[in-house]
This record gives C-alpha cells, sequence and structure tokens, in this order.
C-alpha cells in the first residue's frame, strides 16, 4: 500500500533513492510547484485541433514567441483557410513563417500533412479526433509525417479537445531527469510514456495539463540548463543532482526548507 507524504517527512532520505516511490516523489514536486505557480492554470488558448497541430509544429526547437509570431503570420496571410495553405508556394510559404527554427523544411512538412489529412479524411479538419480515445487520437496523429509524441499531446492538451494527454518539452524533460523522475539515457521522445505512466489514472486533462505547465516553467525560470538556480529552487532536498551544488555553497537546512522562489518566500 503506497503512503502520502506528509509535512514531518524525512525529504532528504526519500531524495536519496529516488527510484523508490516514484509516483509519490512526482505528487510531491507537482504539489510544490503548484504552490508557487497556481493551480489549476489557465489554458493559454484554445485553437482547433488542426491549427494546434500546425501551431505545434511551427514551435520545435523554436522559441515561443518566434513560433507565436510565425502562426500569426499565416493567419495574415491566409486567414483561417488550411487548405489555402496547403495549395500555396511553398517558398511563400518558407517566407512566411521565416522567422522559426529551419523553416526550409517546417513549410514542405506542414503542406504534405495537410494533403495527408486531405488524403484520408477527405477534408481538412480533425475535429473527429474527439470521437476517439487518447491513445487512439494520438496513434492516428503520429502516422503523420513529422509528427512525434509531443506534437500529439500537445494536439490533445492544448487545443479546444481538452484531452488528457502529457507533452513533454526540453524544459519539462531537465527537470524530471534532474529530480530522478526518469534516467539521464531516456530521451525526451521516450520520456512521454514513461512520465505519463507516473500520473495518477484519475487525474483530469487540466491536471495533467498543469503538471506539464508547472514543470515547464520551473525549467524556464530556475532549473536552466547551464548554471541552474539551485540556491532557491523548491525541489532542491527532492532533488539529487542539486545536492551536489547545495553542499559546496555550505546550506543549512532551514535554508532548503524556505527558500525565497521568484520573489516569494516559500516554506516546506
Amino acid at each position: 500500500m503506497k503512503r502520502r507524504l506528509k509535512a514531518n517527512d524525512d525529504q532528504a532520505s526519500f531524495a536519496l533513492s529516488p527510484a523508490a516511490l516514484p509516483d509519490e516523489k512526482l505528487l510531491e514536486i507537482h504539489r510544490r510547484l503548484c504552490l508557487i505557480f497556481g493551480c489549476p492554470i489557465t489554458y493559454f488558448r484554445a485553437l482547433d485541433p488542426l491549427s494546434e497541430l500546425v501551431s505545434s509544429l511551427l514551435s520545435h526547437r523554436t522559441r515561443n514567441a518566434a513560433s507565436g509570431a510565425a502562426f500569426r503570420a499565416l493567419r495574415a496571410r491566409w486567414g483561417e483557410d488550411w487548405a489555402a495553405v496547403r495549395d500555396a508556394d511553398p517558398a511563400e510559404v518558407e517566407a512566411t513563417i521565416a522567422g522559426v527554427t529551419w523553416p526550409e523544411q517546417k513549410a514542405p512538412r506542414i503542406q504534405a500533412i495537410l494533403r495527408r489529412i486531405t488524403e484520408l479524411r477527405g477534408e481538412l479538419s480533425l475535429d473527429f479526433l474527439a470521437e476517439m480515445t487518447v491513445p487512439e487520437a494520438r496513434a492516428w496523429l503520429q502516422a503523420l509525417p513529422g509528427v512525434g509524441p509531443k506534437t500529439s499531446a500537445a494536439v490533445m492538451s492544448f487545443s479546444s479537445l481538452r484531452r488528457p494527454a502529457l507533452p513533454v518539452d526540453s524544459h519539462h524533460h531537465r527537470v524530471a531527469v534532474r529530480t530522478g523522475l526518469i534516467p539521464p539515457s531516456v530521451a525526451v521522445g521516450p520520456s512521454h510514456t514513461i512520465l505519463e505512466a507516473r500520473l495518477p489514472p484519475e487525474w483530469t486533462a487540466q491536471q495533467i495539463y498543469d503538471h506539464h505547465e508547472v514543470m515547464m516553467l520551473h525549467g524556464q525560470r530556475v532549473c536552466f540548463y547551464r548554471n541552474p538556480a539551485c540556491e532557491r529552487c523548491v525541489l532542491l532536498e527532492l532533488c539529487p543532482e542539486g545536492q551536489g551544488p547545495v553542499s559546496s555553497t555550505h546550506l543549512t537546512l532551514p535554508t532548503i526548507y524556505s527558500v525565497v522562489y521568484l520573489g516569494v518566500a516559500v516554506q516546506f
């Protein structure tokens, strides 16, 4: 039988055994980050599933500001007519999304995917995914050229479908590796299956969305790729990788349990 973590549990010994009780560790990580970022988190948009697919494809290896600008540029040029984008001159599509990483690859890929959806469905719409189970819908999406687990999860979670699926971006992945939720050898793609299996089966789409968002935000704002800000990390004693940098700075136990995180004093 699983036990729930309590406030007076020995968190230090728990952190030293990242393979032990991984689901409870994930729940504690989720709880702490939700205290910081305020769950439930409002969905940042509600695009239809096809538009979300295009947006997600644009975002690959690209900053949100640049991919968002590219998506808006497509809308400004062709409105909401994805058939017009599908049939446009590839050079014009590439020029329109020039601000993203690898526009010369993404433009023809997006057009190829739009053509494939038309071939399979006879129309350009992904609204039918609402009638499928999440695994069925994600498998259908991942059969499209260039669509992987992150994109399929984003379409299911972020779009107006609002279905329970866990996207894992590079920030989310980095936090999961450093806190010992997944081994360092697991790449972003395969991590989707492992991390999703760690989630409580009763979690709603909102809770799963919250989990992705808080992990991503923590990676962006504290758990940086280089020089992570361990001294203000609310996950510190749960993070095996963070223990090394912390021990060298001689932080005391009260410092670990009371940290200033983004200007807010938080105690655990």
